[in-house]
């Protein structure tokens, strides 16, 4: 149940920021119930070195990992993906609320960008990615790939009550990935949406479908 005695995260995508659309629309949606919805800034006012890792310790050194209360983690794509990894590193969380998570991150990134691309960027250390909030194309480190592959999604075991939320047309992480995780985990429930990545067209069903959850 929805309640000011649990505490609320919002982990926000990758190159977006506490200021995209989902964010703010569910931030919105708590403060209609007069509940506070955090919403930590994982660019750190350093895109350039953001990793995965950044993310993790970020997050556990803002909010202890060992706080006794409720706590519920909603998490939009690469911020899905990081809030998973939370609770496999025993970060304290009763309920997971995955938007389109990243799973298989790599698998789908990578081909995009094609051998040719992948190896300039390692070896010049850094290639351009479109940062969304920012609205300019900023330099990303080639740490970004190197500290990702250390975060399998095979090892993500840790059985938290989860929701995850996933368009059909995603073409940025294909629903498949959130099929092939929920379908061996049996704590996990899918729940298939008419959208794409960007979930903008279901915001309502969204909350919807998060309020009976929590």
């Amino acid at each position: 149940m929805v309640s000011a005695e649990t505490t609320y995260l919002y982990l926000h995508g990758f190159a977006s920021s506490p200021q995209s659309r989902k964010a703010q629309y569910l931030q919105d949606c708590f403060r209609d119930l007069q509940l506070k919805l955090h919403i930590p800034d994982f660019n750190q006012g350093d895109f350039s070195h953001l990793t995965l890792t950044r993310q993790l310790q970020q997050i556990e050194a803002e909010f202890s990992p060992q706080y006794s209360g409720r706590r519920v983690i909603i998490g939009s794509s690469f911020g899905g993906l990081t809030a998973t990894w939370l609770v496999q590193r025993q970060f304290q969380a009763d309920q997971l609320i995955l938007l389109a998570p990243a799973f298989q991150f790599l698998n789908y990134w990578l081909p995009k960008l094609g051998s040719t691309q992948l190896e300039q960027w390692k070896t010049e250390g850094y290639y351009s990615v479109y940062h969304y909030s920012e609205q300019c194309q900023l330099p990303l480190s080639y740490q970004f790939i190197q500290d990702l592959f250390q975060y399998p999604d095979e090892h993500l075991q840790t059985p938290v009550p989860t929701l995850i939320l996933h368009g059909q047309q995603d073409e940025t992480i294909p629903i498949q990935a959130s099929r092939y995780f929920a379908k061996t985990r049996p704590w996990v429930q899918l729940i298939e949406l008419d959208s794409d990545h960007s979930l903008g067209n279901v915001l309502d069903k969204i909350w919807g479908e998060i309020q009976p959850f929590l």
